[in-house]
């Protein structure tokens, strides 16, 4: 039912998922949170999708995601046999097809300096992606699903080419025990001016463990 507030338009919706980000926060609430259990990527996108509904007074059915792109350093096939990953990486890969997300995926080189494995450039591509679809209007709202204050300026350009911009942003921290046995402490923030930059910022930790929103199906829903 459309509300009164409603003029009936199709809100169309991108959403644009930072791999990195989003493994790191999956793996938190597996493995350091109570839910014990990885986000779903279809349950994101339907969030999404109701969360936009509900701040443009739109119709559910009004509000449809028209394209979603996943952005992520990748090992190679050797790389990721030889860490005993492949099989996980490509289940992940049959999870995204089926969720009709577009996978973008960058080699993962070695840093010189430390030696291991790091992303490199995945913030630049998905902002020329993201900025190619904004100036050719192909979406009303973009959803970001990223932490980095590196994202600042392709939100600022999505708003001068008339998109819309949603931040879904998690902060929290965990201990870990390091290889070498000590505690080590973890802690994941977004930054700042990107949740100030975006038009709809939506504080994901803080919904999930609103305790007046337990069992609320939509945000059960989020998690595998």
């Amino acid at each position: 039912m459309i509300t009164p507030q409603s003029d009936g338009r199709l809100v169309r919706i991108a959403v644009f998922f930072d791999g990195g980000y989003f493994n790191e926060v999956s793996r938190y609430y597996k493995y350091h949170h109570p839910r014990g259990a990885r986000i779903s990527v279809d349950g994101i996108q339907d969030f999404v999708r109701q969360q936009v509904a509900l701040i443009e007074k739109e119709d559910d059915t009004h509000c449809q995601i028209v394209e979603s792109h996943y952005f992520r350093g990748r090992f190679s096939a050797e790389a990721a046999e030889a860490a005993g990953r492949l099989k996980d990486q490509a289940a992940f890969d049959d999870v995204l097809i089926r969720a009709g997300i577009v996978q973008h995926y960058l080699p993962v080189v070695q840093n010189v300096r430390t030696g291991r494995p790091q992303e490199r450039a995945v913030d630049v591509w998905l902002s020329l992606e993201a900025y190619d679809l904004a100036i050719h209007q192909r979406c009303d709202v973009l959803a970001l699903i990223a932490c980095d204050g590196a994202y600042v300026p392709l939100v600022r350009k999505l708003h001068g080419a008339g998109t819309r911009t949603m931040l879904l942003a998690w902060d929290f921290s965990y201990e870990f025990q390091s290889p070498a046995g000590r505690e080590v402490l973890r802690e994941t923030r977004t930054a700042q001016p990107l949740i100030e930059v975006c038009t709809y910022p939506v504080m994901m930790t803080a919904l999930i463990d609103d305790r007046s929103r337990k069992g609320d199906p939509l945000i059960d829903a989020i998690f595998v």
